[in-house]
């Protein structure tokens, strides 16, 4: 960190908070953006749906990103944020307080913090996650189409997947696993879309030469695929905006609560002043293009705050001159 006291501080240094940055750099103002190292897409091997960048791989877009972010001067450093905090009196604006102790602060601050993936607690689908275990289509259908599919059913959205799931392949099979029983309209829909249900519990995971081979039951019978669909919890990485006194809410989809997000308003503000927020940690099912989006819009918006302030500390010094 070069100085002391930055415009802005971001702490994620994902799609949301790169674009952020990128864009406050172009508008001449001093930037930091703190990043912890850990995407929340490294298992992927490629991004896809970003315009201009389709099948660039997730840490090649990154680097892009922060070459681009110190192109116009915005830095970019490693750490962990622990907390922050509001500064009192006149200056006002936020420390930011590191792990390890050291603190830098901000006239404003831009959280990209995302998300965690919490998986279904069944052997071997961490190892796979992001390779052949998948709960996207948008995201790797393309990837998978015309395979064997399975969808693992926990939660009362896994009907749904299995018919989205469909439009990529005339081979899927809903593994009911520990989800509720299908309703007869469901049943009626899986069988016209020729979706097979295979009742039992899923005990694991058949792998072979470091390539999902299929899923085995329980009663110990192996029903080969080569991709497995789950429904995977969302949860915020949300820690330093609850130092501020932001509490993250359940979302629900479906009847089924997918996860937590800090709530904020179109541009990205919270509820604290001086605060935006931007990318997963706000929109659970972003892609990663909408994360750049919402950073750019946030940016903008902090921007303006930022001119506001800047007037109207002009005009009391022109005033008081």
């Amino acid at each position: 960190m070069k100085q002391q006291r930055y415009d802005v501080v971001i702490v994620g240094g994902g799609a949301a908070g790169l674009s952020g940055a990128l864009a406050l750099a172009r508008a001449r103002r001093s930037v930091l953006v703190i990043d912890a190292g850990e995407p929340r897409n490294a298992p992927a091997s490629h991004v896809h749906n970003y315009l201009g960048r389709e099948s660039t791989p997730p840490g090649e877009l990154l680097a892009i990103g922060r070459g681009e972010v110190a192109g116009y001067g915005g830095e970019t450093v490693e750490g962990r944020v622990a907390s922050a905090e509001q500064l009192p009196g006149e200056k006002g604006g936020f420390r930011v307080v590191m792990e390890g102790g050291s603190t830098v602060e901000a006239r404003r601050l831009l959280v990209t913090t995302g998300l965690v993936d919490e998986l279904p607690p069944l052997p071997g689908l961490a190892e796979r996650w992001g390779r052949e275990v998948l709960h996207c289509p948008y995201c790797h259908g393309r990837e998978v189409a015309d395979r064997p599919i399975g969808v693992l059913s926990t939660g009362p959205l896994a009907v749904h997947q299995a018919l989205m799931w469909r439009q990529w392949s005339d081979d899927v099979t809903l593994f009911r696993h520990t989800g509720p029983e299908p309703t007869d309209e469901e049943y009626e829909q899986l069988a016209a879309r020729g979706v097979a249900v295979v009742d039992g519990e899923v005990s694991g995971l058949e792998v072979a030469d470091d390539r999902l081979t299929g899923v085995r039951l329980a009663g110990g019978r192996v029903i080969a695929r080569e991709a497995l669909v789950i429904q995977a919890r969302f949860t915020a990485r949300s820690a330093v905006l609850e130092s501020l006194g932001l509490v993250p809410v359940a979302q629900e989809m479906g009847g089924e609560v997918i996860g937590t997000y800090i709530p904020t308003d179109p541009v990205g503000a919270t509820e604290v002043p001086g605060v935006w927020a931007a990318g997963n940690v706000t929109r659970l099912t972003e892609q990663v293009i909408g994360a750049a989006a919402a950073g750019l819009m946030a940016a903008g918006a902090i921007n303006g705050d930022l001119i506001a302030e800047d007037t109207r500390t002009a005009v009391e010094a022109r005033r008081r001159g």
